[in-house]
């Protein structure tokens, strides 16, 4: 594997830095877990890895990301596999003794919309990941990513058109609002006003926003940055209004963001992070507050581009100037409160 790799060990220890405020309780809550993507595993041994850097990564919450699926059986039962895979993997990080962090929560897959023909079968899902993670299950992500033009993009996400608005998709929606579980949502820059009008529909929900809403930066969008930007920061301030959602912050290391890090030929350093992303997050926070916000890695994704431990070297000099309540809220707090991760672990 050459060290100009993007995403290996070699390419990404080119850059080592001293960690910053290094004892800051951290929870991570946004990572997945997989075999093969990328051309390499990414499980417990590689998490670790990461997670045991420098910085205090205390707890983690995984994200799904359809793998372990059940190969038989219903279809709609499926994602199922994906939670059994991962308790597994949880109850390993949370014997006594270990010293890595713990993986205290789970938001896993269902089909929103099968609550438009019965919310029996919706219920059905729901019931059985909570049978297989207990606590451990936090809530559902259903991803509404869709993009006119998914040839110019890396990770491609084929959701239906408009499913923030279908009547079957917001059932379910209703259904997780009565069940006391949370929704994350990843969808792309362009669809912020529909999520917009999902929130406004149904405040009764908690909505977690990812990766900002994944302002894209390539293909016909490459050239439109600052205009993109600018737009976005409107619709981020207008979401900020629904008192039920929350926002991640990270994700902006993806291809898909166009700052094109994972081509380099060695990764980027915190200061370099800092310069090109700082504005994202600051007017995130200064719109929500940092009690509705949390830091989140998105690895091993943003993996391609970024090492674990510079990006929250990168948080932690973004967030500087902030008092300690702030930074608790951050980099702890927001995330513990929403995933009700206190008593997982």
């Amino acid at each position: 594997m050459s060290v100009t790799d993007p995403g290996s060990d070699e390419w990404l220890a080119q850059v080592n830095e001293e960690i910053i405020d290094a004892d800051r309780p951290i929870i991570d809550p946004h990572h997945h877990l997989w075999k093969n993507r990328f051309n390499r595993n990414y499980l417990l041994p590689e998490l670790w890895s990461d997670t045991g850097s420098g910085h205090n990564i205390i707890k983690t919450v995984f994200m799904e990301c359809r793998a372990f699926y059940f190969r038989e059986g219903p279809e709609h039962m499926r994602p199922c596999g994906e939670t059994q895979y991962i308790s597994d993997l949880a109850k390993q990080s949370s014997v006594s003794g270990n010293d890595n962090a713990t993986i205290a929560g789970i938001v896993a897959h269902a089909d929103l919309t099968l609550a438009g023909s019965s919310e029996e079968l919706l219920n059905e899902v729901l019931d059985q990941h909570e049978a297989i993670a207990g606590g451990l299950f936090k809530g559902i992500r259903h991803s509404a990513a869709r993009d006119k033009r998914p040839e110019d993009l890396f990770i491609v996400s084929g959701a239906p058109i408009h499913l923030h608005r279908r009547e079957s998709f917001r059932k379910g929606i209703k259904v997780l609002a009565n069940r006391n579980l949370t929704y994350d949502t990843w969808h792309y820059h362009h669809q912020n006003l529909d999520f917009l009008d999902l929130a406004r529909a149904i405040p009764d929900c908690t909505m977690v926003l990812n990766h900002f809403g994944t302002p894209l930066g390539v293909g016909i969008y490459r050239s439109n940055r600052d205009q993109i930007f600018q737009q976005w920061k409107e619709d981020m301030a207008k979401l900020a209004k629904c008192e039920n959602v929350y926002v991640k912050l990270g994700g902006l290391a993806m291809p898909d963001n166009g700052f094109d890090w994972h081509l380099g030929q060695r990764p980027p350093s915190s200061n370099n992070i800092v310069q090109l992303q700082e504005k994202y997050y600051l007017h995130t926070i200064e719109c929500f507050g940092a009690e509705r916000c949390m830091f989140e890695s998105n690895f091993p994704v943003d993996r391609l581009s970024i090492n674990y431990h510079t990006l929250w070297n990168a948080f932690k000099k973004m967030t500087a100037d902030l008092s300690e309540s702030e930074k608790y809220s951050l980099f702890y707090g927001t995330a513990e409160k929403i995933y009700s991760l206190r008593e997982s672990c």
